[in-house]
């Protein structure tokens, strides 16, 4: 029997990703769609590429009706709003995968402090586990709610983990420089952001949160834990002209002397098995279009002896691997499927 599932907040490029996989998917019924603006509307109206797969219409949120209808609920909310519909969906004993960063940063003051706003839910953020199965693959299989992670930190935290786990890293001095397609800002509505239209966008390139991005003390979170000790990065976002699409380079201070080779390894070992982790060999370097609409994460490091310092990089889909397909990863590990389930198709070329 398949699992019911509902998407709320279903409106926009991540629910737009999650509802291509979900309808697709092998164990799984899409019962519910919910948007607030487009209440009553055929979801084929929005997204005319889903016509002939559902016969859904979005519907305004009502946890409590959710909560009656599925098993589980993916939460594509604005932040701050999952914190109002969690306590409801885990009273029921519901479970939940929210993309927002409502539930990601463990630290309720960080999180009031970066979001500026304090953190309503506490028993659910203590319930929570980050949603990285690279990192909490056992975690995740036993959670009740988990906190998709942003995009940016997960090619950031793929790209630099093994050398921290098998330390090569020395941990200050870590500098981040992330590249994303427009899709990472979500729809936005009515409300779109300048930098964001086409003629700003294209044949551009621009940082922007520049040292007060709030996926900052994300990245932080999940490096600290893999190298035990409190680490602090520099990170810098930067939007590029792509539909979708996410680039991470780091600048890694070296423990030890290691040569390219040394490095390779480490990431070969450490990464073994993944499914969706995939170590390039040495000359071949990660791009955006090699992982597009998947799950993967192309990884590849460089040891620069000159500076002392490994150059980390790595390419997701900001809207697959950084969003939409990891949370069906964790869908898969939070039933006891086949991680690949519904994941199955490889990246689309050209």
């Amino acid at each position: 029997m398949k699992v019911k599932v509902a998407v709320a907040g279903a409106s926009g490029y991540m629910g737009a990703e999650l509802l291509r996989v979900l309808l697709v998917h092998p164990q799984v019924e899409l019962v519910a769609v919910t948007s607030e603006r487009l209440s009553g509307e055929p979801l084929d109206s929005l997204y005319p590429h889903l016509r002939g797969l559902t016969s859904l219409t979005f519907d305004a949120l009502d946890p409590e009706r959710l909560a009656r209808a599925v098993e589980c609920v993916f939460l594509a909310l604005p932040h701050m709003e999952s914190q109002k519909v969690v306590p409801v969906l885990r009273r029921h004993g519901r479970k939940v995968i929210d993309l927002s960063a409502d539930y990601r940063l463990k630290d309720a003051g960080a999180y009031a402090t970066w979001y500026k706003t304090p953190h309503v839910d506490a028993d659910g953020l203590a319930a929570a586990v980050y949603g990285l199965p690279e990192l909490h693959r056992k975690a995740i299989a036993s959670a009740s709610v988990v906190a998709n992670p942003g995009c940016y930190p997960v090619g950031a935290v793929l790209a630099i983990a093994p050398l921290l786990r098998a330390g090569f890293a020395r941990g200050e001095g870590i500098v981040i420089d992330g590249k994303s397609g427009v899709t990472g800002a979500g729809a936005q509505g009515r409300k779109v952001d300048p930098m964001y239209l086409y003629t700003e966008a294209n044949e551009n390139l621009q940082a922007y949160g520049v040292a007060v991005h709030r996926h900052t003390p994300e990245i932080e979170q999940e490096l600290s834990g893999l190298a035990g000790r409190s680490l602090t990065v520099a990170f810098t976002p930067h939007l590029i002209p792509l539909n979708r699409g996410l680039f991470t380079t780091a600048s890694v201070p070296l423990a030890k002397a290691a040569t390219t080779a040394d490095l390779l390894a480490c990431y070969r070992e450490v990464y073994a098995g993944e499914p969706f982790v995939r170590v390039l060999p040495e000359g071949r370097l990660p791009t955006t279009r090699a992982v597009a609409a998947s799950n993967f994460c192309d990884v590849a490091v460089v040891a620069d002896p000159r500076t002392q310092r490994a150059v980390c990089l790595s390419a997701i889909d900001n809207l697959g691997k950084g969003g939409a397909a990891n949370g069906v990863q964790n869908l898969n590990l939070m039933f006891g499927w086949d991680e690949r389930a519904g994941l199955e198709a490889p990246p689309v070329y050209p």
